[in-house]
Order: structure tokens, then sequence, then C-alpha cells
């Protein structure tokens, strides 16, 4: 049975991820499986270029120190995610979630989440890790490459989980946002909770045929739709309608718009999750 990936390190968006896995678990009907990956920064201390600076004897103590650091390093590091782990999966259980498993894996994140993708239904991760710089206001590292790498939705989760009563479709006008809204319609995840259509530009030729086309589909689906068409740039405009109506969850796809465009100016995908204070699915 396709699993609700959890995943989780020591930052402190670990508990929103528990808390919007165990959501989303109710509403998918779904078990969570929470993963920690144990990176190669987590056990392995910085190489050093010794050479000439040591004697012989010197240099090769040095070296056997330096092992045995890295030793204790990778026990008190697996210790250490045994327990983030065991935590997470008490949250979920007292959130109402009772079917949860656990992974402790060694590799980086982004190669785990590619791993898992067969039996992934949906992937949750937070915005930032333990490792990110909170005061230049950047993504984590490993976040775009998490998103690269999974073939399945993946859930953005902001610092703090809280009720999501709405949700927003961020539609670029192109092809693959129809696509989006294919995925939206086959999925229970989000059903019977209001929606906004919503795409940044004049709404004019092809897009606006396409956004016409999205709202019929996502009618004869079920959902209350409400359509809205604002110039200017989509992570601005966007970010404020979320900010305006108070809307609980982004829904867009990944890295769109033009492969320009991303070369230029970094992709809307990634300045949308870094604007919006809200989770972000991105579908692709």
């Amino acid at each position: 049975m396709s699993k609700i990936i959890a995943c989780i390190d020591g930052s402190i968006y670990a508990a929103s991820v528990c808390d919007h896995a165990a959501w989303a678990a109710q509403r998918l009907a779904a078990p969570v499986e929470v993963v920690h990956a144990l990176g190669r920064r987590d056990t392995t201390s910085a190489p050093l270029d010794l050479s000439g600076s040591l004697e012989f004897g010197e240099r090769e103590a040095l070296l056997n120190q330096l092992a045995e650091l890295d030793a204790q390093k990778a026990k008190v590091s697996h210790l250490r995610g045994r327990h983030l782990v065991a935590d997470a999966v008490s949250r979920i259980r007292a959130a109402g979630t009772q079917t949860v498993s656990e992974m402790l894996r060694h590799g980086d994140v982004a190669d785990t989440v590619r791993d898992l993708d067969g039996e992934t239904r949906l992937l949750v991760i937070g915005k930032r890790g333990e490792a990110a710089d909170f005061a230049k206001g950047h993504l984590g590292s490993n976040l775009e490459r998490v998103i690269r790498s999974a073939r399945k939705p993946v859930l953005v989760v902001s610092r703090a989980f809280a009720p999501i009563a709405s949700f927003l479709v961020a539609f670029d006008g192109g092809r693959s946002s129809g696509q989006v809204v294919e995925r939206l319609v086959a999925s229970p995840l989000l059903s019977n909770l209001p929606c906004h259509l919503f795409m940044a530009g004049d709404g004019a030729g092809e897009a606006g045929n396409r956004l016409r086309a999205a709202e019929g589909a996502l009618k004869a689906a079920g959902y209350a739709v409400t359509v809205g068409i604002e110039a200017g740039e989509p992570e601005t405009v966007i970010a404020a309608k979320v900010k305006r109506d108070g809307i609980g969850l982004v829904v867009m796809g990944a890295y769109g718009h033009s492969r320009i465009r991303n070369l230029i100016v970094g992709s809307t995908t990634t300045a949308l999750i870094e604007s919006c204070t809200v989770p972000v699915l991105v579908i692709r």
C-alpha cells in the first residue's frame, strides 16, 4: 500500500511535518512512514590537507584520532536519529493516525526520496532543514533537489500546522497546469474544500481557455470554485492573495513557466515556496 512519507530532521519544522502528515493520512486513509536520512555531514569530519604540515608520527596519530571521532559522531548521530524518529511516530499517533512505521537511513535525503518513490503516495517535508540559514530567509539546501527528485506530490510545510479550510491553485496557463488539475481531481486529499483558481496575467488567449477548462473540471468534480486573475509577478500576487483571503494551502506544478525564466531568475516554484507562509503542495 502506498504511504505518506514524512521526512524529518532535527529542525523546528519536524513537528509541523508530523502534524501535516497526520492530517493527510486521515484524508487519504493511508499509512505514514517517518523517514530520517543521516547525511554524510552528520558523521564525517571535514577533510584536512596534512601534506607538509606534520611529522610522520604526528600525522598518523591525528588520522587515528579523526577516525575515532568519526566513529563516535556516527554513533551519536544514529542514536539522535532514533530518538527523532520515535518522537515523530508518537506525535503522529497522538494526532489520531495509528498506522505509522519508521525508517532510519544513511545517505542523501534526495537519494532516499528517489529510492522510496515506488511506495510513496505523498511526500511531506519542511520548508527548511536544521542546516538552513534562517537569517537569510533561504530555503533548505536539500529542498529543491528533493522536489526535483520526487515523482509524487510533495507537500512543503510551513513552520507550524494550522487547519486547512481552503486552497488556491496557482494556474500558470501552461499545459502542465491542466495536468495539475487532473491530478487534483483524482485525489481525495482536498475534496470538499473551497478552491480558489488563480492566474497571474491577463487571462487572454490559450492560457485563458485552459483556465476556463480547469474551472469546469474542478466544478464537475464537486469543488466550489472561485476564479481570479491578476497582473503581476506570480510569486508576488499569489502570496498577497493568500494572505488577503486567509487561504490555507497553495497547489502548483513543479518548476513551471519557462526554462529560460528558470535560468535567469530562478523558478516560480521556488520563489512561491519562499514567499508563501502557508504549505505548498507541488504536483508533477
